[in-house]
């Protein structure tokens, strides 16, 4: 059962006063506040205030900010898909299934069920999402832990359950900017990745994955971002222990290394975000980006994509880190 419509932030806060505030609802990062090469307090999180994540504004503009993100994360074509010959119809808009669909995990309160607060802070979140929410077939119950632990390391671990077989795809949304402010044009970014996805003008995948080597978008090393729109699923070489991607700002010295154990990570750099919104930080141009660990978008669609397949009786397990350091 949905937990009751009451907005709470847990904070988790570890020795070298790096402050986390996890919000319940969408099980969303409300802020990562650490400290800079000049010991100045950087919240790296770009979001609107706390209080106004639930707004019907907000839900509008449908950006997720750092926000849990189910059933399905990414698109799916034509709102649709198979299982076991049975096609299953979800919501969609001009052809296009978006983060789980209307009402998505993103628009839920979850429920904390746990907190810890010493060594290596931690706070669990669930959520009970019934049979045929948003046209999704089987009970699913999600659990998301966020663990900061004392090397200055977020991880994020989404684990589910389902009674019937179903698909599904969680990440986390969250968005970056080193800076605290203003733009994120004069980051560097690198990607562990030899691979990207090929995409039609509907931004849903044609089922090719093209080579990056040579392409416009190969981070394989150390890339100024500049003024370039990301929107892209980039096919990992890692198996979960190596370096997925890495952001960098000079200007603050701080260094974020994400890794995670799925097959992909969606880096997504908008060149704006709405400003009808209340952030809690300045924002410019290229204000921020994502870094989505997650299953290939569409792949209940593609049989040559990895699977998306959840079996009852069977646990689903995404586990992505966020490791920050400063350079100084």
């Amino acid at each position: 059962m949905e937990n009751n419509k009451e907005l709470k932030t847990v904070k988790l806060v570890n020795k070298a006063s790096t402050e986390v505030s996890i919000v319940n609802f969408g099980a969303a990062i409300g802020s990562i506040k650490l400290y800079d090469k000049n010991q100045k307090m950087v919240n790296v999180i770009v979001s609107p205030r706390i209080q106004d994540l639930p707004s019907p504004l907000n839900k509008t503009h449908n950006q997720c900010f750092g926000a849990s993100i189910g059933r399905y994360a990414g698109r799916i074509s034509e709102g649709k898909f198979e299982l076991e010959g049975k096609e299953f119809s979800l919501y969609q808009e001009n052809g296009v299934h978006l983060h789980g669909g209307e009402h998505g995990f993103q628009y839920k309160y979850w429920e904390i069920v746990e907190e810890k607060h010493e060594e290596n802070p931690t706070v669990k979140l669930r959520y009970f999402s019934k049979h045929n929410e948003e046209g999704y077939p089987g009970n699913l119950e999600v659990f998301v832990t966020y663990t900061l632990n004392e090397e200055n390391d977020l991880i994020i671990e989404y684990e589910a359950k389902t009674d019937k077989k179903t698909v599904i795809n969680l990440t986390n949304h969250a968005y970056f900017n080193l800076n605290g402010e203003g733009s994120v044009s004069d980051h560097f970014l690198k990607i562990n990745a030899d691979k990207i996805l090929e995409i039609n003008d509907k931004q849903l995948p044609t089922g090719n994955l093209n080579n990056l080597q040579g392409h416009a978008k190969d981070f394989a090393s150390n890339r100024l971002i500049g003024n370039r729109n990301l929107d892209d699923t980039f096919v990992l070489n890692s198996d979960g222990d190596e370096l997925a991607a890495q952001l960098f700002a000079p200007l603050t010295g701080i260094k974020l290394d994400m890794s995670t154990n799925q097959p992909a990570v969606v880096v997504y750099a908008p060149e704006a975000l709405p400003d009808d919104l209340n952030y809690q930080t300045r924002i410019s141009e290229f204000p921020s980006i994502c870094f989505e660990g997650q299953n290939f978008p569409d792949a209940p669609n593609f049989r040559n994509f990895p699977n998306s397949v959840l079996e009852p009786g069977n646990t689903y397990y995404n586990r992505m880190s966020f490791k920050f350091s400063v350079k100084k």
